[in-house]
């Protein structure tokens, strides 16, 4: 598969490069905001299957090039940065990335995450087999298209997070353990995803507008609590 890497820094781009082939991935690695949007042009080459990007770029933003990368596709996008509070990780998703790495990481870690957000959902995975759309008082969940509308007005939502909502509201009132939730969302058993878990559930509360939709149950995991219509 390959893999873009978006880093301006030669010294930790050529040891992960190494790294990452070492894995069976065939890295190219950018390192600007404008380099990384170059190589994502439709070309003749085979199309990368996903992007660890950056943050800190000599010219732009990364969360400025994420947008523009969601703008132009699905992509799974990693962001590795050293900012680490959960204000920071809620925007990098908001923006669309799939996952949000922070520095100083074990590089097990982050070959798990890569797999994680390149294994596509399959039907019935994360959804209810046979429905077709879900109704939760002004929230509602169509399947086949993965549209989410509150109120009639549509929210964008990234894989994940679409799939983590279609989830739990199969069965409001249900908690769904996290080890669960991990299994049938991020298809891993891999203890290290809890953190991006609960990343997710705040940026889901967040764009939804409604803090009080997905209820953490302390110790055990998360249920969606229905909302009255």
């Amino acid at each position: 598969m390959r893999l873009l890497l978006v880093e301006d820094d030669d010294h930790v781009a050529a040891a992960l490069s190494a790294v990452l082939a070492r894995h069976g991935f065939d890295v190219v690695h950018a390192r600007s905001g404008e380099e990384a949007l170059q190589a994502l042009l439709p070309a003749e080459t085979p199309p990368f299957g996903v992007v660890l990007l950056d943050l800190g770029l000599p010219d732009q933003d990364g969360y400025e090039v994420c947008g523009k990368i969601r703008k132009r596709g699905s992509i799974p996008v990693i962001m590795v940065t050293a900012r680490s509070d959960v204000r920071s990780r809620i925007h990098g998703l908001n923006l669309g990335a799939d996952d949000y790495v922070v520095k100083p990481y074990d590089t097990g870690e982050l070959i798990a995450r890569i797999h994680a957000v390149i294994r596509r959902p399959t039907p019935g995975g994360a959804v209810a087999p046979g429905d077709s759309e879900l109704r939760l008082g002004p929230v509602h969940i169509e399947l086949p298209t993965r549209q989410v509308s509150v109120d009639g007005s549509v929210v964008q939502l990234t894989r994940k997070e679409f799939d983590l909502l279609a989830l739990l509201a199969q069965r409001p009132g249900v908690v769904f353990r996290r080890e669960q939730i991990i299994s049938e969302v991020w298809r891993t058993s891999w203890e290290g995803t809890g953190r991006t878990l609960e990343v997710h559930v705040a940026s889901l509360r967040s764009k939804l507008h409604m803090p009080a939709l997905i209820e953490t149950v302390r110790g055990v995991g998360y249920r969606l609590v229905a909302p009255a219509a």
